[in-house]
């Protein structure tokens, strides 16, 4: 199967819902719009220190993860983080991976957006058509 990539949005979760009640305006929403690699093979989101920063997002905690190379180590776990596909988002922790070269889109948030991977086609789709089953705000 080839390598493709799908546009998404990032935000705070918690900058949305401090503007939610009136905390923070709308505008200071920290938010990133960037192409991520679906990946099925990754649990959950995976993003790299420069967009980590660029959200804002706080560590949670700390996980071990082996990475598709076979190395074992131990990353940061974010605060959730908003992810959007066109008309579908979920909020989920992402993992850090410092110097990671892509955004990885994992199976976690594809399984909350109701999305698969179609190889032939090399795009997401949705498992029950165009509107999501369940659409998470």
């Amino acid at each position: 199967m080839s390598v493709f990539r799908e546009e998404i949005t990032l935000a705070n979760a918690v900058d949305i819902s401090m503007a939610r009640n009136g905390l923070i305006p709308d505008t200071k929403i920290r938010k990133v719009t960037i192409e991520a690699m679906p990946d099925t093979g990754a649990w959950t989101l995976v993003i790299n220190e420069e967009t980590r920063q660029k959200l804002g997002l706080a560590i949670e905690e700390t996980s071990e993860s082996t990475l598709a190379d076979g190395k074992t180590d131990t990353y940061e776990v974010t605060e959730g983080v908003k992810i959007r596909w066109k008309n579908r988002s979920t909020v989920l922790p992402a993992i850090v991976v410092p110097d990671a070269k892509e955004i990885l889109l994992g199976a976690l948030p594809l399984e909350a957006m109701d999305l698969m991977v179609d190889p032939v086609h090399q795009q997401l789709v949705g498992v029950h058509g165009a509107e999501p089953l369940h659409v998470l705000y």
